[in-house]
């Protein structure tokens, strides 16, 4: 059985940091303010923690990306 994420079992999920934009965002790493942001994902710039960006979140699920030649062969010249 799938365990959903409704509000009455967040509980069971855990604790989930995530950078959130317009907020003071403190490192759970060095608790640190200064963070390098990219597209999915925000950097601490002083002990490299990463953590997602709230608003990058994709309620779908991952993102699978297979390449159609992962079975070639890679030659080195």
């Amino acid at each position: 059985m799938a365990t959903s994420l409704v509000p009455s079992r967040l509980f069971e999920r855990g604790y989930y940091a995530v950078y959130r934009d317009h907020e003071v965002n403190h490192c759970p790493g060095c608790g640190r303010t200064h963070w390098i942001i990219g597209r999915v994902s925000a950097e601490c710039a002083f002990c490299a923690t990463a953590l997602p960006l709230a608003e990058a979140s994709r309620p779908t699920g991952p993102v699978i990306i297979q390449h159609k030649n992962r079975d070639a062969h890679a030659w080195a010249a």
